[in-house]
C-alpha cells in the first residue's frame, strides 16, 4: 500500500477531490512522556521515546545520569522532582531497581499523584514485586489515575533493538491506552492478567534466567577447568539443547569480553529475594532458586555485587 508525504496529499486532494491512504501521526505520537528512574534500562527507553518524537521528561534520584541524557536529546528535560514530573505527563514509566523505590517516589506524598493530569497513566516496569504492585494500584487509583504493571524481560540492547518482551497486567483499556508507547521498544506486549500478576511473571522468568547463569557458569568453569577451550566450549553449548536466547547473547559476558553490566549481582540477590519470600507465602519449597540464591549472596560477599550476574564464576573457588 503506498502512502504520500503531506505535501502530496494536498495535490491529491485538490486535484481529485479524494484523499489518499495517508494518515497522519496519532494523537499517541503528541503525548508527553515522563520516566522515573534513569539507570540502564530507564536511560534506554528514554532515548528510544524520544528519538521516536515524543516529549520525554526526565527524574532521578541523582540528577548526573538524567542530565547526562537529557543533554543529548533536544526533546528531553530534567524534572526537579517526582511531582514535577508528572504534573504535565500523559504516560508516566517507573524504572527503579526495587520496590520500595517505587514506593517513595510515588507515594511519600498524596500530592504527587494529585497535582498530575487525571488522564494519567502510571507504568512500572521494574521489577518491584507484587506487594508493590498492589500498593501502587491501591494509591493510583484512589487519586483517579490509571496504573499499569507491566515488568519487562531483555536489556539494554533489546531496547535498542525494540524487541522488549512486555508482561503487562491490570486493565485491559489501561494496557491498550499505552501500548503504541510501549510499542516503540517492544516486540510484544502481553497481557497476563490483573495487577500483580505481571510481577508474578516476571519473577517465574528471573527465576529461571538467574538459574541458568548459574548453570553456564559453573559449566564453563569446570570445562576450564580440565584444560578446555572456552570459546569452543561455547560453540559447542550454542549448538545444544542449552543454546537459550539468553546463552547466545551473554556470551561474550562469560568469556570475560563484555565489561558492560546488564544486569548487576546485587539486583539478581534482590530478584531472588522476592522469588523465595513469593513461594514462602504459598507453603512452596523452591529448593533449587534457595540454592541459586546462595550462589548469589555469596558473590556479592566477595565483593562481586557490582559486577555483571555473566561473573558469578569468579565466586566459585573453594
Amino acid at each position: 500500500m503506498k502512502t504520500h508525504t503531506p505535501t502530496l496529499l494536498l495535490i491529491l486532494v485538490l486535484r481529485t477531490g479524494r484523499r489518499s491512504n495517508y494518515r497522519l501521526p496519532t494523537a499517541n505520537l503528541m503525548k508527553r512522556i515522563s520516566i522515573l528512574g534513569v539507570g540502564r534500562m530507564g536511560s534506554a527507553v528514554a532515548a528510544e521515546l524520544s528519538k521516536a518524537g515524543y516529549s520525554v521528561t526526565l527524574w532521578n534520584r541523582s540528577s548526573d545520569s538524567a542530565e547526562s541524557l537529557a543533554s543529548k536529546f533536544p526533546n528531553m528535560r530534567v524534572a526537579s522532582s517526582p511531582q514535577d514530573a508528572l504534573r504535565d505527563a500523559d504516560v508516566a514509566i517507573t524504572f527503579f531497581v526495587s520496590g520500595p523505590a517505587t514506593e517513595v517516589a510515588l507515594l511519600v506524598d498524596p500530592e504527587i499523584l494529585n497535582s498530575s493530569k487525571e488522564s494519567l497513566v502510571i507504568v512500572d516496569m521494574g521489577t518491584s514485586g507484587i506487594e508493590t504492585a498492589h500498593k501502587l494500584n491501591a494509591a493510583i487509583s484512589k487519586a483517579g489515575r490509571k496504573f499499569v504493571d507491566a515488568p519487562v524481560s531483555g536489556s539494554v540492547s533489546t531496547i535498542q533493538n525494540h524487541q522488549l518482551l512486555v508482561m503487562a497486567s491490570g486493565d485491559q483499556e489501561n494496557i491498550d491506552e499505552i501500548r503504541d508507547v510501549l510499542a516503540v521498544f517492544s516486540k510484544k506486549i502481553v497481557r497476563v492478567g490483573e495487577v500483580g500478576a505481571g510481577q508474578v511473571m516476571k519473577l517465574v522468568v528471573n527465576s529461571i534466567v538467574h538459574a541458568l547463569n548459574v548453570a553456564v557458569a559453573e559449566g564453563l568453569t569446570l570445562a576450564s577447568e580440565f584444560g578446555l577451550n572456552l570459546d569452543s566450549v561455547y560453540d559447542v553449548l550454542e549448538e545444544s539443547v542449552v543454546a537459550a536466547p539468553y546463552v547466545k547473547y551473554k556470551r561474550t559476558t562469560f568469556l570475560g569480553e563484555n565489561p558492560i553490566v546488564a544486569m548487576d549481582i546485587d539486583t539478581v540477590s534482590k530478584d531472588m529475594g522476592l522469588i523465595l519470600d513469593l513461594a514462602q507465602s504459598h507453603g512452596l519449597a523452591l529448593l533449587l532458586a534457595k540454592s541459586v540464591s546462595e550462589a548469589y549472596a555469596k558473590a556479592s560477599n566477595a565483593g562481586l555485587g557490582h559486577r555483571d550476574m555473566g561473573s558469578i564464576a569468579e565466586s566459585f573457588k573453594i
